[in-house]
């Protein structure tokens, strides 16, 4: 053992005697032990174990840390050095073969007096020399289309000659093999065989697979578990296929996410049977799993538009016992609140569902405060990417401009809306499109105070940039048809600013003066082009700049620029975002918070 300086004995003996005496006037015996057992220990410790480190090349450093465990006890003799090495070589040895290296050698070597060094090198790796793939069973059957799609699963093979052979790659690519023989009419398709002949010295791999796709499947009857409270539901209204069609699990996913979306079902799993002696009339399970007919909910949140908020919710999925869908909802907000209640029925067959819902409104943004009833009737048809709607609505509005020209306005509107959804993921886009028309109109004839035709369209685009950045484009535009904008409901009217809108501005802030107000105009073009750049899976930031307004006619359009920097944060409910906005026509700046992408 090393010989400790003198000045440093008498300094811990002296921290000793000093503890000691504290102990003494705060009678603490439990804690003086056990402070004491610490400090009273050998600074160095008698058996110091000997320390190993990996000498080994970047590309399978990080593969052996991760997996290969260094002794946690001194190799004290040549011994237990023998043991060690065996067990590394064997693990080792193990561990490289997935990874195509298999001759490597490991060696043991002492590094220092004190430290040993595990040398490993892999020695060279094996490379695919051959990839052979058969098909037996229906898909061989000598028609042009069974030849082509036999040739594009040959081509999608993933592990191609020339690249590494590693056993990760060689499962997955078996499984993704399998996964697309499945994918259409075959869905009992399994893998007779497959073996990886290796041969070490000459560094090749030859991969043969057997492929048995099995008979052509058609779909069956529905078999259904689980609907007790809701027996009226007609599910196959959801199925997009129908008895005596050729399988495809396309049509499976989709079906399954038809009724994950019905609010009576918390839970759904849709399933063929692949028993192949059904093959021509396989039966569909379908296992539900019911909510409770009522709920009620309670939330809070805060957007940089309309402040704080709080709503109440109750549903009732079962209402009058006939499947139809009663929700009501009170939202209070700083700048707008909101009652509202509606009956919804299911999809139908036809993927057409009916609505009918009231609602009372107040709102106060930017000297405007509006009192709105309204009673709507819709008919809508909705798919996973489309939507069109058609509705009839009554409105009544008590308009109170400050210092400006007060009225009631009403209005009988029949609207027609279509939207188109293109997107890869609708939580966190990356790449795609969103398409959005709305067209309505009223008449003095009809329980209207003015005559006018409302126009708008609104376009979003996603192009992928590099691995982690993203370029985002949005455009809208509107107008509405009318000799003047008195006498037409805000709804059919345009403001802008804010989220979602022109950033650097408060919201609805860009439209007509009247007073002391900002009212909605009969114009409104916006546009929007933002770069976000993903710094880790989770965490991005963007730079952005908006443009446009809303007037109440062309000629008196001029719009404004808003432009700032963003941060984003992928949450597991959508992204999140916080900008900092400059207006150019005010040189202020806001803060913005939202939901970086609304649907």
């Amino acid at each position: 053992m090393a010989k400790l300086p003198n000045h440093f004995l008498f300094g811990r003996w002296f921290l000793l005697l000093l503890f000691l005496t504290i102990i003494t006037f705060t009678n603490q015996p439990a804690s003086a032990q056990s402070f004491l057992q610490e400090l009273t220990q050998p600074l160095f410790q008698k058996n110091n174990p000997s320390k190993i480190t990996l000498s080994a090349p970047s590309s399978i450093n990080a593969l052996l840390l991760e997996h290969f465990e260094l002794p946690d006890a001194p190799l004290v003799d040549e011994t237990s050095k023998q043991v060690f090495l065996r067990r590394a070589k064997r693990e080792i040895s193990g561990l490289l073969a997935t990874e195509g290296y298999f001759s490597p050698t490991v060696a043991l070597s002492r590094k220092s007096s004190e430290d040993l060094e595990l040398i490993i090198k892999p020695g060279p790796r094996t490379h695919v020399s051959e990839v052979t793939i058969e098909f037996k069973g229906e898909i061989t059957v000598n028609t042009k289309a069974q030849q082509e799609r036999i040739t594009q699963l040959r081509k999608a093979w993933p592990l191609k000659t020339g690249k590494p052979f590693r056993s990760h790659d060689w499962e997955e690519a078996k499984a993704k093999l399998l996964s697309e023989v499945k994918y259409k009419d075959y869905a009992a398709a399994e893998i007779m065989d497959s073996q990886a002949i290796v041969d070490p010295e000459n560094k090749r791999a030859q991969l043969i697979v057997v492929v048995d796709s099995g008979p052509a499947f058609y779909f069956g009857e529905l078999i259904v578990t689980g609907l007790e409270r809701y027996k009226d539901t007609k599910i196959e209204n959801f199925s997009p296929f129908k008895p005596g069609d050729p399988y495809r699990r396309e049509l499976l996913f989709s079906f399954q996410d038809s009724l994950q979306k019905v609010p009576n079902f918390s839970s759904v799993s849709v399933s063929i049977n692949p028993d192949r002696s059904l093959h021509k009339a396989a039966p569909i399970f379908v296992q539900l799993s019911e909510k409770k007919s009522k709920s009620i909910a309670l939330g809070a949140g805060y957007s940089s538009n309309n402040g704080g908020r709080g709503e109440i919710n109750f549903q009732n999925y079962n209402f009058l016992d006939r499947n139809l869908n009663l929700n009501s909802t009170l939202r209070l907000e700083q700048k707008q609140q909101t009652f509202f209640a509606g009956i919804d029925t299911l999809p139908n067959q036809d993927n057409i569902q009916y609505s009918l819902g009231s609602r009372l409104q107040r709102t106060d943004i930017e000297d405007l405060e509006t009192i709105n009833q309204s009673i709507n009737l819709t008919r809508r048809y909705v798919t996973k990417t489309t939507q069109r709607q058609l509705g009839l609505s009554w409105q009544r509005e008590k308009r109170l401009p400050s210092s400006g020209i007060r009225e009631n306005n009403e209005a009988l509107v029949i609207d027609w809306q279509w939207r188109k959804n293109k997107v890869d993921n609708p939580l966190n886009v990356r790449q795609g499109n969103i398409s959005e028309i709305r067209i309505g109109g009223a008449s003095r004839q009809v329980l209207s105070d003015q005559n006018f035709l409302r126009t708008y369209a609104r376009q979003q685009l996603w192009w992928p940039f590099a691995k982690r950045d993203v370029l985002f484009i949005r455009g809208e535009a509107g107008f509405t048809v009318a000799g003047s904008r008195f006498g037409i409901p805000q709804e059919y009217l345009f403001r802008a600013g804010g989220i979602n809108s022109v950033r650097g501005y408060d919201f609805l802030s860009l439209g007509v003066h009247e007073g002391n107000a900002i009212v909605g105009g009969r114009t409104i073009a916006t546009g929007t082009i933002e770069y976000t750049h993903w710094l880790i899976d989770q965490w991005g930031g963007a730079v952005f700049t908006d443009i446009g307004s809303a007037a109440d006619s062309w000629k008196k359009f001029n719009p404004s620029v808003g432009y700032g920097v963003g941060l984003r944060w992928r949450s597991p409910v959508g992204p999140l975002a916080l900008d900092l906005a400059r207006g150019h026509d005010t040189g202020m700046f806001r803060v913005h918070f939202s939901i970086a992408v609304s649907f």
